[in-house]
């Protein structure tokens, strides 16, 4: 047992102590600190059933609740004044409003921060919203996604892996050439559009960084004169989206769902679909002896530009609220021994998000190994973009039509509309 950890165990026991003797702490019968966990992903509640036994089973001062409720009742309990005494959750606008609000405790000290990945991810965290002077999250999973290709497909055809837009579009053109569809769109289900066509298209072509950062300062005057707007920066990306929609997919993907496209491609009907590695376990369903494999989506003639697409599947946070912030900080630093963070990575096809973390060792995902790790990578704009701005349906919308400009005008109005609600930094 680390030092630090040695030094959480003390503090709570002597906590504990000082509940048994008639203080303020509150406890299952037992005398147990007892603190309530939420967790959302639901395809890792069995693992993360373990960890938690697992944990309650190690010693004999702290009792872990597990919650699996969902966002809707993680934000209602903040409102309440009862949030949970720690969560691992996707990180995203939902939550991340908890860190701009700082209703967050500072976990900068843990030795779990030591050992983030923060260098990398801590800009991406950022993006959402930041407390100032606090590290309100700490990574805890990194879904990376880019192109999912039929390997079988590429082998028996001596196809080569394209590196630039122009060798994307020989590609394509070839696979039609020997009647296989190069991609197989799902276009029915509209995130299935935002996620991959959308995401991938805008952040192989632009800086999604700094283009939301500079849309921020913008504010309520984003439009037409303003330095950056959707509908300037976007129109080159997503007019190559709509090239490779409207010529290189199957004749009915507006018709097509998700379960379609991981069955299409497990019967081997496409060479190419954009989507993220969650697919993987679906279309093993079908074909599980399927060789799979993933490539950055090419959409300049920079090789340079190639970039993979995350998120941070899984963020640890500590509410300031929490009436047992040691004990949770205690089960934090539990959550991030490398043989619980790497074992929950690699069975859901994630990147560790720490340092010195090995790769993933999955073939399928190797695809975007360097990449990642050369820090060739970007948050999809889709996630970027509060829910409050409909950009899935408006994604949808572009393919199914084969026109993005009014759209992204109406982006443009929608980002400026809620930019003037805001309350002045001031």
């Amino acid at each position: 047992m680390s030092g630090p950890r040695r030094t959480g165990r003390r503090m709570i026991a002597a906590l504990t102590g000082m509940a048994l003797g008639g203080a303020l702490l509150t406890g299952c019968s037992s005398g147990r600190e007892e603190i309530r966990f939420t967790f959302s992903k639901r395809e890792a509640i069995p693992f993360i059933t373990q960890v938690v036994d697992d944990y309650n089973a190690s010693q004999s001062e702290v009792r872990v609740v597990l919650d699996t409720s969902g966002i809707d009742v993680l934000s209602a309990s903040f409102v309440r004044g009862n949030p949970p005494d720690i969560m691992l959750a996707n990180y995203n606008f939902e939550v991340a409003r908890f860190v701009d609000r700082c209703v967050l405790s500072d976990i900068g000290d843990t030795s779990a921060a030591t050992i983030a990945d923060q260098e990398t991810l801590g800009p991406l965290i950022d993006q959402y919203g930041q407390c100032e002077g606090r590290v309100s999250a700490l990574p805890y999973s990194v879904m990376v996604a880019s192109v999912i290709y039929n390997k079988e497909i590429f082998e028996q055809h001596e196809l080569e892996i394209p590196k630039t837009w122009d060798e994307l579009i020989a590609l394509c053109d070839e696979l039609e050439s020997l009647d296989i569809t190069p991609f197989y769109a799902t276009f029915k289900d509209d995130w299935t559009v935002g996620q991959g066509w959308f995401d991938y298209s805008v952040g192989g072509s632009i800086d999604t960084l700094a283009f939301f950062d500079e849309l921020r300062a913008e504010g309520a005057d984003v439009g037409p004169n303003s330095a950056v707007s959707f509908e300037k920066d976007f129109a080159e990306p997503l007019d190559k989206m709509l090239l490779l929609s409207e010529n290189y997919v199957n004749a009915d993907a507006d018709s097509r769902s998700y379960g379609d496209g991981n069955l299409a491609m497990a019967q081997g009907k496409a060479a190419m679909y954009l989507q993220g590695p969650w697919a993987f376990s679906e279309i093993a369903k079908s074909a599980p002896d399927l060789e799979l494999g993933t490539f950055p989506l090419p959409m300049t003639e920079d090789e340079s530009d190639l970039a993979v697409r995350v998120n941070i599947d899984l963020a640890a946070m500590i509410p300031e609220a929490s009436k047992h912030k040691e004990a949770a900080r205690d089960f934090l630093e539990y959550l991030y021994q490398p043989e619980i963070i790497e074992e929950y990575n690699a069975s859901q096809l994630g990147f560790t998000p720490t340092k010195g973390a090995p790769e993933p060792s999955d073939p399928r995902i190797q695809g975007m190994i360097p990449y990642y790790e050369d820090g060739q990578i970007y948050q999809g704009a889709s996630v970027l973009i509060p829910k409050s701005i409909p950009v899935f349906s408006y994604a949808q919308a572009m393919v199914m039509e084969g026109s993005e400009g009014e759209y992204l005008e109406t982006l443009d109005n929608d980002w400026a509309r809620l930019a003037f609600r805001q309350p002045s930094a001031d």
